[in-house]
């Protein structure tokens, strides 16, 4: 199966353990329709570039699955309807890399630059 890689902001004001609901609820549309969540990744609350929605802040999350372009389709349609989601992008890959994504080895690179002060 092809192999996808998905980014969503949810709303602001959303406590942390909604927006990782949100994580575990698509994962179970993309596992209800013959796919599988392979990893996924909270962010936490970022600001953005420009509002959306009257929202300058959202809870970034990063997805990686592994199902057919139908399951992918309603997972995103579903993302679309849902009142707590505001962007989501999928992207098609062809190899999900092992390591934390970018996001986290900045946030980690960080906490090392902190402890040398």
């Amino acid at each position: 199966m092809p192999l996808y890689e998905h980014v969503m902001i949810a709303r602001q004001d959303l406590s942390n353990s909604q927006a990782e609901g949100l994580i575990e609820h698509f994962g179970a549309v993309l596992s209800d329709n013959g796919g599988s969540l392979v990893d996924s990744e909270y962010w936490g609350v970022k600001t953005m570039a420009y509002k959306i929605n009257k929202n300058r802040k959202g809870h970034y999350s990063f997805l990686r699955s592994d199902a057919s372009a139908p399951a992918v389709q309603e997972m995103e349609r579903l993302m679309r309807l849902h009142d707590d989601v505001m962007r989501v992008l999928t992207i098609k890959v062809d190899e999900h890399k092992e390591l934390p994504s970018v996001q986290m080895q900045k946030r980690d690179e960080r906490d090392s630059r902190r402890e040398r002060r």
